[in-house]
């Protein structure tokens, strides 16, 4: 049933965006659907995803979107290309940064502008009782969440799904737990914040002082 988390924390994601917006970085941006609403708020979008399917379905999608400021699509690794120093206002890393090392967010905050936000949508593995207490907890409402979004594409007319996804992100298990994770972002992002989410997912918001 079509449900998809990391889309479920988009409006979330997005409310991090700054007023000034400007130039934006999406890593890992799979077909593109977070990359297209960051420049549907008038964003200069960069997009990088190691999938070079994903990548060529994203520009499919975009092209097929009159008026969108579609962004620049890549196929590349993030952890192999160059970054330009202090440029970005603000980069999203959506359910891709356990498929590199956590390290790599030091290059994503060196390419921050003064006054950028870094937003990671992170995946963690269930490791402690608190994990599993939030994990159990997500279980029904993630079943109704399916149900209803299964109900309502039902509902939809047939031509309302011309040019959704086609292509699917790899997928990749977490490895690294929550509190690895904090531990490390606390030296290499100071002062971010980090909140769990209900579906399997946390929070990690950074913002450049410099």
């Amino acid at each position: 049933m079509p449900f998809d988390h990391n889309d479920h924390y988009h409006r979330l994601l997005l409310r991090q965006v700054r007023q000034n917006r400007g130039a934006a970085l999406d890593v890992g941006c799979g077909t593109g659907r977070f990359a297209r609403r960051l420049a549907h708020l008038g964003m200069e979008v960069d997009a990088i995803d190691p999938s070079e399917e994903a990548i060529a379905e994203a520009r499919a999608l975009s092209g097929r979107i009159a008026g969108d400021g579609s962004p620049r699509f890549q196929h590349a690794n993030v952890t192999e290309v160059e970054l330009p120093k202090d440029h970005y206002d603000f980069i999203s890393c959506l359910a891709s940064i356990h498929h590199m090392p956590f390290d790599t967010v030091a290059a994503l905050r060196d390419a921050l502008a003064p006054g950028g936000v870094l937003v990671i949508l992170g995946c963690y593995p269930e490791k402690t009782r608190l994990d599993w207490a939030w994990s159990l907890a997500a279980v029904p409402v993630n079943a109704v969440a399916r149900l209803a979004v299964a109900l309502k594409d039902r509902l939809r007319p047939a031509a309302a799904s011309i040019g959704r996804e086609r292509v699917k992100a790899p997928v990749s298990q977490p490895t690294v737990p929550l509190p690895q994770i904090r531990r490390e972002a606390a030296v290499l992002l100071p002062g971010c914040s980090i909140r769990r989410l209900l579906f399997w997912r946390y929070l990690l918001v950074f913002r450049n002082s410099d």
